[in-house]
């Protein structure tokens, strides 16, 4: 009777520690999900102290919206629709300006004709949102006016299929449409003169950014692929430089609509209006063909190519100089892009690759005859590098020329050095000489050479 009644004592001050100690670790959980919160809201703002002062600027425009509320001679004015230019901040409103622009002049365009048919087309509204509805799969229309269109076919709908009458459906209308076109003013201005965020200035980032990732990658990839077995045991870790490329593979998404956003916005600083934003999307896509070629390359790095010595030496200091050398040429792009310079001073190294690249080419033409006694499978990687890196030139040359397209059609500066390199590169021919009064005339013309 004793035991049992020592066990019936134990059961309820067991319950209670059970329960003591779920309720701390309970707490305890809750504080390191607020800690780990916490963590990640200071890393999100120290990755992009924009995405604080985006934040701001909401909060900014939903408080002076919010004044319709408040202000009483405005509040009697327009009533419950004053929700309507609360909504439209909060889905209007976006990171750069070049999205909230084709936001709110959608949402505006759109509601506006869409009340304006809707008030006299209440037999055509079915066959209207049918119609609609199929216009928005257009790839043009997606691109830039879905959202203006899902607005369209809303405020349509909900005007011309609704059981008011006339007056009061004008009534409705012309509240909505005023409240809209407020609250997307709110946003627009907010957005344009409170710390912008412009998509174009992003792009033109993005892009020279990237340029700059494969041009490290191939000033790094020479001394990597012919390390000797014993280097490459001990570095198994690959340098940072030779994995940011990587990032580049899948940029295509962020570039376009970038642009997209871009073509919305007004001219700011450097970037006048009707800025070349296609010449971007162009420079993209030549770079993300060359890291497509690099991305190939990358397997070779960290692997024993068991080739002879000898074709190894051979081929080493051209490949090097080629990689390199292209490698430097896209820096000096990326350089004057950020800076909108005439990239004049990567044409050298662009030709050097070139030249490099002839002299590989012709360096295995003159030794492929010595090649019938080896063994042709171990000298496959060396001469698969050679051709991948001869395309890579190709790609340097050509994302070369796209950088000097778009520095002609958005007018880049001309830097004094670009003016010391072009009058150094001039020649000077003689196109007549004549004897006039016992003197010699010798007329002279300058040109300009090509690097």
């Amino acid at each position: 009777m004793e035991i049992a009644s020592m066990n019936n004592d134990e059961k309820p001050s067991t319950f209670f520690t059970k329960g003591l100690l779920w309720f701390k670790s309970l707490h305890e959980k809750i504080f390191a999900n607020i800690v780990g919160i916490a963590k990640q809201f200071k890393k999100n703002a120290k990755d992009d102290p924009r995405r604080v002062i985006h934040s701001l600027k909401v909060g900014l425009s939903l408080t002076l919206v919010s004044l319709f509320y408040y202000f009483q001679p405005l509040y009697n004015g327009f009533g419950v629709s004053t929700m309507w230019a609360i909504m439209t901040v909060v889905v209007v409103f976006e990171f750069s300006v070049g999205a909230t622009l084709g936001k709110g002049l959608n949402r505006g365009m759109a509601t506006l004709l869409a009340g304006a048919l809707g008030v006299g087309a209440h037999y055509l509204a079915s066959a209207s949102a049918f119609a609609l509805t199929f216009i928005r799969f257009f790839p043009q229309v997606k691109a830039r006016y879905d959202y203006g269109m899902l607005i369209f076919i809303l405020t349509f709908c909900l005007v011309s299929i609704s059981g008011f009458r006339v007056d009061e459906i004008v009534d409705m209308a012309h509240k909505r449409i005023s409240t809209i076109l407020m609250g997307a003013s709110v946003c627009i201005i907010v957005s344009i003169f409170v710390c912008p965020v412009w998509a174009g200035e992003d792009l033109h980032k993005l892009v020279a950014k990237n340029m700059e990732k494969i041009g490290n990658f191939l000033e790094g990839f020479g001394d990597e692929i012919f390390k000797s077995s014993e280097d490459i045991t001990e570095s198994k870790v690959a340098k940072p430089s030779l994995i940011e490329y990587k990032s580049v593979l899948n940029s295509k998404n962020t570039e376009e609509t970038l642009a997209n956003f871009a073509k919305w916005e007004p001219g700011h600083g450097q970037f006048k209006y009707r800025h070349p934003w296609k010449q971007y999307l162009k420079i993209g896509g030549l770079i993300r063909q060359c890291a497509c070629r690099i991305d190939a390359l990358n397997g070779y790095i960290n692997s024993e190519i068991k080739a002879p010595e000898e074709i190894k030496e051979m081929i080493k200091e051209t490949s090097m100089r080629m990689s390199i050398e292209c490698g430097k040429a896209l820096k000096e792009l990326s350089k004057s892009m950020r800076k909108m310079n005439l990239p004049i001073s990567a044409d050298e190294h662009v030709t050097n690759a070139k030249n490099s690249a002839k002299k590989l080419n012709s360096l295995l033409k003159s030794r492929i005859n010595n090649w019938e006694e080896i063994n042709l499978l171990q000298v496959i990687p060396l001469t698969t590098i050679a051709s991948i890196l001869r395309d890579i030139v190709t790609c340097v040359e050509e994302i070369g020329q796209g950088v000097n397209e778009l520095a002609s059609l958005a007018n880049f500066k001309t830097t004094k050095s670009s003016k010391e390199i072009i009058n150094t590169n001039k020649m000077v021919v003689v196109e007549k000489i004549e004897l006039s009064n016992n003197h010699v005339v010798i007329t002279i013309n300058e040109q300009n050479m090509k690097l």
